[in-house]
């Protein structure tokens, strides 16, 4: 990404010369026994009201007609662009095991515990199905938040007699308390082990635990995204835009940039642009309040970290956690959608003798895999996730992979392969950066410029049709799906090398959703209509552009 100082094109230039040179489980106690007592206020619904708890967009009512036990059960609409999360907070001991469960209704229903442990089923049939976790608070935690939701597009689902069961409890549960609950419910088979995405990047105790593994991944987001980056820390030729004046064409607003305290050190801040440098900067509240109006009307509104000058390495487990804890500070602070990985220059590259993209063992890797999945077991299914890396990084690992089997090449070299590998079914999206680029193989074996229909078809298909890394056929990097993929461009010439006229535009998107206009790259996916999108560096310049690139997004996608 661009930045108000000049781009060094070090990974376009000299360093592609240099390239070219048993599961984990975990275990959890049952909560106490017999004696153990109710946390949750109201967790039957039978006062006919929602307090105490809470429901994302107004999604969320008490209805008759459809209990579980009693009169009244919670009805939580999901729609396109909202969960329905609903969530209860209440007061726990530290170092101690719970029990939450639900008798939930409807497909794709979540219920889990901010920070946690979660559980879902795709479907209970049109009937009431139980759903149970177990957690054990931290060493100095005294809350905890527990939520059930649904999942986008998927209608209404209901719940009722949820049910934080463990020991020390009030002595004298409130009436309004769900009102038939086993003394002791103990958690699901689902829920009692739960194995770990990969040993190498596993949190240590001071990190949230992992969620369990679903069955079956959710469904994919539906409709066409275009997403853009805002300059909301800096100003540079293209003007400083407040986030009330971006138009509602843009469905992803990734914030740039949240940078790190230091290299090594995992602390990010995010400092808004000083009223000396952007005069017209909106204060703190109406920023806020902005993001707040955008989200309501369906758009996500993500913190970016890194771009050209914001290096993160992640070199230590006491790093990584400091990555989490600033990062989700940020994310509260501002009631941000999620987080987008822009990692350039050195943030990524991998140890000698770090081969396998499916294992890595390089702490800058695991860290940054277990940190964001911390980070999405903390905020659950509505966290999103997206990532803008370089092609060196992404498509030249079809030729080179880190230092290679001899060393000599350049150890960043297709770096981002393990980490999108290792969080694949946690990514809402990736669009890699088309641009400021270097020539890349593509998979017809031919060199493809930037600038050109050919090279954002080549480097798309690529990543929908999955590739052998590093050449090798026994080491396939498994394609995306269609809905997790956006092309990444510049929005001007200003904004980067290889921007192209919409008429370019129009004949990628053709041939990778039509098939049709290819020109001398044929995809080996095939068409694919459910390409997610575009995304592009940056709102600004587009804005400056006088709205070239989002005007020609809806005039192609409608």
């Amino acid at each position: 990404m661009r930045t108000p100082r000049k781009k060094r094109l070090l990974a376009a230039g000299t360093a592609w010369a240099v390239a070219a040179a048993g599961a984990v489980a975990l275990s959890f106690g049952l909560a106490g026994s017999a004696s153990a007592g109710e946390f949750l206020v109201n967790g039957g619904f039978e006062t006919n009201a929602l307090s105490p708890w809470t429901c994302t967009g107004s999604t969320g009512s008490v209805v008759t007609g459809h209990a579980h036990t009693g009169s009244y059960a919670l009805a939580a609409a999901a729609s396109a662009s909202d969960t329905a999360q609903c969530t209860q907070t209440v007061a726990v001991a530290p170092n101690t095991t719970y029990t939450l469960s639900a008798y939930v209704n409807g497909a794709y229903v979540y219920l889990g515990v901010n920070g946690g442990t979660s559980t879902w089923t795709p479907s209970t049939g049109g009937a009431y199905q139980k759903l149970s976790v177990s957690f054990t608070t931290t060493a100095t935690q005294t809350s905890a938040t527990v939520f059930t939701h649904g999942w986008y597009g998927q209608g209404t689902y209901y719940a009722d007699d949820v049910s934080l069961d463990g020991p020390g409890a009030p002595a004298s549960p409130t009436a309004s308390a769900s009102p038939s609950k086993s003394a002791s419910p103990s958690p699901s088979a689902s829920a009692s082990a739960s194995p770990s995405t990969s040993a190498s990047a596993s949190p240590s105790a001071s990190a949230s635990p992992s969620t369990s593994v679903p069955p079956t991944s959710p469904p994919p987001p539906t409709g066409h995204a275009l997403v853009g980056y805002l300059h909301a820390s800096f100003a540079n030729g293209a003007g400083y835009m407040k986030m009330s004046d971006v138009p509602d064409s843009w469905d992803i607003i990734d914030l740039a940039f949240g940078e790190p305290d230091s290299i090594t050190g995992g602390t990010i801040h995010f400092n808004r642009c000083p009223v000396t440098e952007c005069p017209g900067v909106e204060s703190d509240a109406d920023f806020k309040a902005a993001i707040a109006a955008k989200q309501a009307k369906g758009k996500k509104v993500l913190l970016s970290i890194g771009g050209q000058n914001g290096e993160v390495q992640l070199t230590t487990t006491a790093a990584r956690d400091n990555f989490v804890n600033s990062v989700s500070a940020i994310i509260d602070k501002w009631g941000l959608d999620g987080l987008d990985i822009d990692f350039e220059g050195h943030s990524l590259s991998l140890n000698t003798g770090d081969t396998d993209f499916k294992n890595p063992t390089t702490p800058v890797i695991t860290n940054l895999i277990s940190a964001v999945k911390t980070l999405k077991a903390k905020y659950g299914a509505k966290f999103q996730l997206t990532m803008a890396p370089e092609t060196f990084f992404v498509q030249l690992g079809y030729q080179y992979y880190g230092s290679g089997p001899w060393g000599g090449q350049d150890p960043r070299a297709g770096a981002f392969l393990p980490v999108i590998y290792g969080l694949r079914d946690d990514l809402t999206l990736l669009h890699v950066q088309d641009y400021n680029s270097g020539s890349i193989m593509g998979l017809d074996n031919q060199y493809h410029n930037m600038g050109s229909a050919d090279f954002h078809i080549a480097m798309t298909d690529m990543l929908l049709s999955g590739f052998p890394v590093a050449g090798n056929t026994n080491n396939m990097f498994p394609a995306l799906k269609p809905s997790q993929v956006a092309i990444g461009m510049p929005a001007n010439t200003y904004a980067g090398n290889g921007y192209v006229a919409p008429a370019v535009v129009n004949q990628a998107l053709d041939c990778l959703t039509k098939g049709t206009g290819c020109g001398s790259y044929t995809p080996r996916a095939g068409k694919q209509p459910n390409l997610r999108g575009l995304m592009t560096w940056s709102i600004n310049w587009d804005n400056y552009n006088n709205n070239e690139f989002s005007k020609n997004f809806h005039s192609y996608f409608g």
